[in-house]
């Protein structure tokens, strides 16, 4: 055995490693427009939203706040585990130490709630493959729900207890359909969707934001379900329309060489690979070719196998 491979032996892969789907899903560049469909949603949230409105000057420095979350989801996804671990000791102090007030009960609650850490969680998770798959990334339905099962340590770091969050695609449908009659389009919501529309940019780059920021918030919010468009009164292409325009944009989006896409601060991915060599590098179709890895025994029974597409359910 070489240098290089002893060192990739003895190094530490985090949470998640290279074997696993997420290693591979979230190196896509689809991710992006992925996370701004997770705003949206976990926007219809009443409890949830008025958190982030009442603690957050998301308006005032809202790329700071994208690219704290992006560090977060980075971090957990390719840094080790010691840095995982204390990133999600973070955000539980952080969750400890707010609250938020209804204003038509007057209720106090703490936006650490189990509750509102699952709809963000799940909205999170379903953003994620949901428009992964739509946009053309090579994930399946066993991909899919063990995407799913490994996203529970995730939530564990969030002050979750894994055990009771969705592991595969069946329980994250019953998840939403269950959570729907909590969702409506609040003041909140509606200022979510206005920021995102428009966020506030210097005045150099409003011709930028309108040509390709229009494009990613259109995007994202064409993928969301039915029900959540519904809620927020804009109307949508037809499915097979947006699928083809992600299909478009996630194929132009993975022109941009990878090494030049991961620079992009906080450079996680790099990173990780520095740490544990070569063959750590992320690569869609390691997805396909790892089968051996990411198919537990038994879940090809449970969803029909390796064919199916992964799709949210309306």
């Amino acid at each position: 055995m070489g240098e290089g491979q002893r060192t990739v032996s003895a190094a530490d892969p985090g949470l998640f490693g290279p074997g696993s789907v997420t290693w591979q899903a979230h190196a896509d560049p689809v991710m992006w427009i992925a996370g701004v469909r997770a705003l949206y949603l976990q926007a219809l949230h009443p409890r949830a939203v008025r958190g982030v409105m009442q603690n957050s000057d998301f308006r005032q420095d809202a790329w700071g706040r994208l690219m704290r979350t992006a560090g977060f989801v980075g971090t957990i996804t390719y840094g080790t585990t010691d840095a995982a671990e204390r990133a999600g000791a973070r955000i539980r102090k952080i969750h400890s130490m707010l609250g938020a007030t209804d204003p038509g009960t007057g209720e106090r609650y703490g936006v650490g709630e189990p509750q509102l850490l699952l709809w963000v969680h799940c909205a999170e998770v379903d953003s994620y493959l949901h428009v992964l798959g739509r946009s053309g990334f090579p994930i399946g339905g066993a991909q899919a729900d063990r995407y799913i099962d490994e996203h529970r340590e995730s939530a564990r770091l969030v002050g979750l207890d894994p055990a009771g969050v969705p592991a595969n695609r069946a329980e994250l449908a019953r998840y939403f359909d269950a959570v729907r009659p909590e969702l409506a389009a609040t003041e909140e919501s509606r200022a979510v969707d206005d920021f995102l529309r428009r966020p506030p940019v210097h005045a150099l780059l409003v011709p930028a934001r309108e040509v390709l920021w229009r494009q990613v918030a259109g995007l994202a919010y064409a993928s969301l379900p039915e029900y959540a468009q519904q809620l927020y009164g804009r109307r949508a292409p037809a499915a097979e329309v947006v699928g083809r325009r992600l299909t478009v944009a996630g194929n132009a989006l993975r022109c941009i060489p990878a090494r030049l896409r991961w620079q992009l601060p906080p450079g996680h991915i790099l990173k990780a690979m520095a740490r544990l060599g070569p063959g750590s590098r992320p690569a869609p179709h390691g997805v396909r070719t790892q089968a051996a890895i990411l198919n537990v025994p038994g879940r090809e029974q449970r969803d029909g196998g390796d064919s199916a597409t992964w799709g949210t359910p309306d």
